[in-house]
């Protein structure tokens, strides 16, 4: 992507956001009267946490959080590289009331995303980690702590498991918990790499008390034998990447939403306690909580068929990687194309460009390679060589 592009389209987007009035954008909410209308407990942790519920990682304001409380939610997931997330929450935390919410954060650094601690990592870094979020936060202590993006900081599962079960991390988190800084251990997994073999390692462990998966209605087909073992075990589940990639929701529904379809058929699943969705705007509030405590339906099974056909065969599955064997020179093609869809379907520019940069193995060698094993080895038939090209040309600088 130009530079001179891509700040021309930040800046059309200033200026159309300069014409929306506030005072009557939060009077829309008020008029629309959406709200949660389940909350459900969390594995065996007593805390009963709103079944559609805040992800902040492109939070624009503590108003917005302000809002989101007006309307029912109770559980933020944040983390320190997600921008100005906890200083946001932070802010509203003066008109919050803290045991009426569920604030859940990382392990991590806040430096440009993911910057989640490595392996090695010492005990006084994840307490100082802490410590930042905490500051940043307004607040004594977190209800959950993650660690976070299991099979996405190293593909090797070994190494992954070390970090799941790091003695550094447990004793760090055993040391917080006795001060009264977090309550809880969790971890997630969006992959690409080794995500139900992890994730199912951390429910066997009984170390950690939830566990995040990505999960949607497009992919995932070991992923509910490990929400089965998570409830057997009595640990929690927050599904995330609910929306399957996001990408153009405007498709003629003939009167149905989407996103609420989505939302119903991961919540249908008995062992899912809530989904964390990323909310931007008080329209996302008001598009997203009708699903709230609603059954899934026919109508939304033909939804998502609709969804399927349109988008099937542009969707890169997150947690799959199955292609990445066959690159002989090592790009990271599924966070590659992950941050391209943070780019062109979440609206996250910024982060997506970001990210991308901190990449060891970036896309750039298939704009020149004339190999085609990884297109040949998406078991979607997904166009994976020419999706790489579009993606290093949109998240790179080209002045």
């Amino acid at each position: 992507m130009k530079r001179r592009d891509f700040l021309k389209a930040g800046a059309i987007a200033a200026a159309a956001s300069a014409f929306i009035s506030p005072k009557a954008d939060l009077h829309a909410a008020e008029e629309s009267g959406v709200s949660v209308k389940r909350y459900t407990e969390i594995g065996k942790t007593g805390l009963k946490m709103s079944d559609i519920s805040c992800g902040c990682g492109s939070l624009p304001s503590a108003s917005l959080v302000l809002r989101a409380i007006d309307k029912g939610i109770n559980y933020f997931d944040t983390a320190p590289d997600y921008g100005k997330s906890e200083t946001y929450i932070g802010e509203a935390m003066k008109n919050i009331k803290r045991d009426k919410i569920i604030l859940a954060s990382k392990f991590c650094n806040p430096m440009p995303y993911p910057s989640h601690l490595p392996l090695g990592s010492t005990k006084d870094q994840y307490i100082a980690s802490i410590d930042g979020s905490l500051s940043r936060l307004k607040t004594d202590y977190l209800d959950f702590v993650f660690v976070h993006a299991m099979g996405e900081v190293d593909k090797d599962k070994e190494k992954e498991l070390k970090r799941l079960l790091d003695e550094n991390m447990l004793e760090a988190y055993q040391a917080l918990k006795k001060a009264g800084k977090v309550r809880h251990l969790a971890v997630s997994s969006h992959g690409p790499t080794n995500m139900e073999d992890l994730l199912m390692a951390a429910v066997d462990s009984g170390h950690y008390e939830m566990i995040m998966p990505a999960f949607n209605f497009m992919k995932f087909p070991k992923i509910p034998d490990v929400l089965k073992e998570a409830k057997k075990k009595g640990v929690g589940v927050v599904a995330m990447k609910t929306l399957a990639g996001a990408k153009d929701m405007q498709l003629d529904f003939k009167g149905a939403d989407f996103a609420q379809s989505a939302f119903k058929w991961t919540l249908k699943h008995p062992e899912v306690n809530g989904l964390v969705v990323s909310m931007k705007s008080v329209a996302d509030l008001d598009n997203y909580l009708p699903a709230s405590g609603q059954e899934y339906s026919a109508a939304d099974e033909r939804v998502l068929r609709q969804y399927a056909s349109a988008h099937g065969s542009s969707y890169c599955r997150t947690g799959c990687g199955i292609c990445e064997g066959a690159c002989s020179n090592g790009v990271d093609i599924a966070a590659s194309l992950r941050f391209q869809m943070y780019f062109k379907d979440y609206g996250m520019e910024k982060r997506a460009m970001t990210s991308y940069a901190r990449l060891n193995n970036k896309a750039e060698v298939c704009l020149t390679c004339k190999n085609t094993e990884c297109t040949g080895a998406c078991p979607y038939g997904l166009p994976v060589a020419q999706m790489l090209r579009e993606t290093h040309q949109t998240l790179t600088f080209n002045v």
